[in-house]
């Protein structure tokens, strides 16, 4: 792609130049061409700036609001609409396949049946497409696993409000309550969102009527009391090459990583579990993030799986505690010209190469009318605090939280013991940091 002299830029494009950027101090990482050339799909200036200080060729395929910004700090971009899958996904594979790309990358949920579709047609493997449909479509994702043997929860479909209310009454019937026992709650999820959006946990059949209409058709799922959890996988030639387990302390508020030495007893468990999906979603090469639960006679639930980084920064805090870039990582095992000795030689030894352990805490305002932001000396004065990205509030209304909500920043913490860690995550949810 070509690049864009500074002279022909216009000072609102300019304005948009980013100095910490490689492409502009001139000290962006020479490109090897005997290595893949990558496609980003989706938006992640993260992803970009890793991909600056990585050998691989790449470009950027993200919707048109992104070209101001890539012209100026001179990021190869092809602009796309990645609203609706159609078509047209062909007509981008196409794109590029002339561009001389050889594999897309998803680094988000809303990419990942877009980079299916693209890689069907670069990799020429028509069944990468349908594989994407099943990461994408949480009903199917279940169904899929239960086939591979994979031990899943109760889930239905809800297309209305009457299947929800059957699913909660059969759910309870099974577990046979009597009258007056108070009834296990459900979860309801969208069928093909990400993380925490979409997701309710619903212990009343009066809350059903604050889901709106336009959120079904739902996944319903009976709820699992155990210790929940998540892991990073990073996979090529079908096997597993690295593999993080992050600890939740409270889900859609915090989490960090590597997991304490209870959680990481269950390292032998769990690869077996990831090595059994990787075979029951026949994944050759990629990164995965699938979450589980452990109930409290051992026996191990899958929750979900996603084939795209995670949320929360977990990439993020991988490379805090290991040092090595989980989107380089990313892109390696993705590229088909990468070699078992190339990917080998990346990644260190799980758990005992971390250099400390790092987290964060997702804030959510505690009051419905604040004016400032500020941060508690509880969570600033305390050792294991590292930064945080919390803005001043734009509004001093805050808006109700849907459903899980969605955090108005993150917290991030680095410290040598995961006791205090989790202590520490824990507690930030006492204080107030926005009043």
């Amino acid at each position: 792609m070509a690049i864009t002299p500074k002279s022909d830029m216009s000072p609102e494009v300019l304005s948009w130049r980013d100095p910490s950027m490689d492409s502009v101090q001139g000290t962006e990482t020479p490109k090897d061409p005997n290595k893949g050339y990558i496609a980003l799909l989706g938006w992640s200036v993260n992803a970009i700036k890793a991909a600056q200080k990585f050998d691989r060729r790449y470009i950027v395929v993200a919707p048109e609001w992104a070209r101001d910004f890539c012209t100026a700090n001179n990021i190869p971009f092809m602009s796309w609409d990645f609203l609706r899958l159609d078509d047209t996904s062909i007509e981008l594979a196409r794109k590029l396949k002339a561009e001389g790309v050889d594999v897309a990358v998803p680094l988000f949920e809303e990419t990942v049946e877009w980079s299916g579709a693209i890689n069907s047609v670069l990799l020429d493997n028509p069944r990468m497409y349908g594989q994407s449909i099943l990461f994408r479509d949480k009903a199917l994702m279940k169904r899929r696993a239960q086939l591979g043997g994979i031990r899943v929860g109760i889930f239905e479909e809800a297309h209305e409000k009457e299947d929800i209310v059957r699913f909660m009454k059969r759910v309870n019937q099974t577990l046979l309550k009597l009258d007056g026992d108070p009834d296990d709650p459900i979860h309801v999820k969208a069928f093909d969102k990400a993380g925490c959006l979409g997701h309710r946990m619903l212990r009343t059949v009066d809350e059903i009527d604050a889901i709106p209409a336009e959120e079904y058709p739902l996944l319903m799922e009976s709820h699992l009391d155990g210790w929940e959890f998540a892991v990073e996988a990073w996979i090529h030639d079908g096997k597993i090459m690295f593999l993080n387990i992050s600890e939740y302390v409270t889900l859609g508020y915090s989490v960090f990583v590597p997991a304490t030495k209870e959680l990481e007893s269950w390292r032998d468990a769990i690869t077996k579990q990831i090595e059994l999906l990787i075979k029951t979603f026949d994944i050759q090469f990629g990164q995965i993030h699938p979450e589980y639960f452990v109930t409290s006679d051992g026996t191990m639930y899958f929750g979900e799986v996603a084939y795209r980084p995670p949320g929360f920064k977990a990439f993020e805090l991988i490379e805090r505690a290991y040092g090595f870039n989980a989107y380089q990582a990313s892109f390696l095992v993705f590229d088909p010209k990468s070699t078992k000795e190339e990917v080998d030689a990346f990644f260190p030894r799980e758990v005992v190469d971390a250099k400390g352990y790092a987290g964060c805490f997702g804030v959510y305002p505690k009051r419905r009318v604040v004016s400032q932001l500020e941060m508690p000396k509880e969570c600033i004065e305390h050792p294991y605090f590292d930064f945080h990205e919390l803005q001043a509030p734009a509004e001093e209304t805050v808006p109700e939280r849907d459903a899980f909500g969605t955090h108005w920043g993150l917290v991030f913490f680095f410290g040598d013991d995961p006791i205090k860690m989790r202590d520490l995550l824990k507690a930030q949810e006492d204080l107030d940091f926005y009043v």
